[in-house]
């Protein structure tokens, strides 16, 4: 998809009403500081449209960024933030929620994890949960320059594992520095904005 408009449309908080929007959603869900505001970045190719820190937890709305009018990508807000308090975990827990049962036009959801660790706990309770909802989870491997590339398969096996995840499950390893795994990911959100 060649990106001629992108801009942050919509943005919600735990009692915002969800935007009925008319276009397909593709939706971005991961651990606090695995690197989604870096990787939506990267697949915009904009330096900062969505804000990276070096603070876990920045992102606690939903955001909704328009993309030629074509489709919305759908920023939701990192979990398992060490930091947060329990009560401000669960409204964040309770607004994926909200948005993954209600929203009717999600298509896929991209689940990111970090590719030098094993998933979470918190990492598995959403994999199980967004499979649980009837979608199949992408995952994207996150960090990938951070590793050896002769850890990559070791790693990525890992990460199945701890997932419980199917042999057949979509896995795209992914580098914010170098853009690898940029057009992959870029092929998936089209298969299913025009498929």
């Amino acid at each position: 998809m060649i990106i001629k408009k992108v801009e942050l449309e919509t943005v919600c908080g735990p009692t915002s009403t969800f935007p009925e929007n008319i276009h397909p959603e593709i939706a971005f869900a991961g651990r606090s500081n695995v690197g989604k505001s870096s990787l939506i970045n990267a697949l915009m190719n904009r330096k900062s449209l969505a804000r990276t820190s070096s603070q876990p937890g920045k992102t606690q709305t939903i955001n909704y960024y328009n993309i030629n009018d074509e489709m919305y990508l759908v920023d939701l807000p990192g979990y398992g933030y060490a930091k947060a308090s329990k009560t401000e975990q669960e409204k964040w827990g309770k607004m994926i929620e909200k948005y993954l049962t209600t929203s009717k036009q999600l298509r896929a959801i991209f689940l990111l994890i970090d590719i030098r660790h094993d998933p979470t706990a918190n990492d598995r309770q959403m994999y199980d949960w967004v499979v649980y909802q009837g979608f199949e989870p992408i995952i994207v491997a996150t960090k990938l320059d951070k590793i050896k590339r002769s850890q990559k398969d070791k790693q990525l096996k890992a990460i199945r594992t701890g997932l419980g995840a199917p042999s057949d499950i979509m896995m795209v390893p992914f580098s914010a520095q170098t853009k690898q795994g940029r057009e992959e990911i870029w092929e998936i959100m089209d298969g299913y904005v025009i498929g």
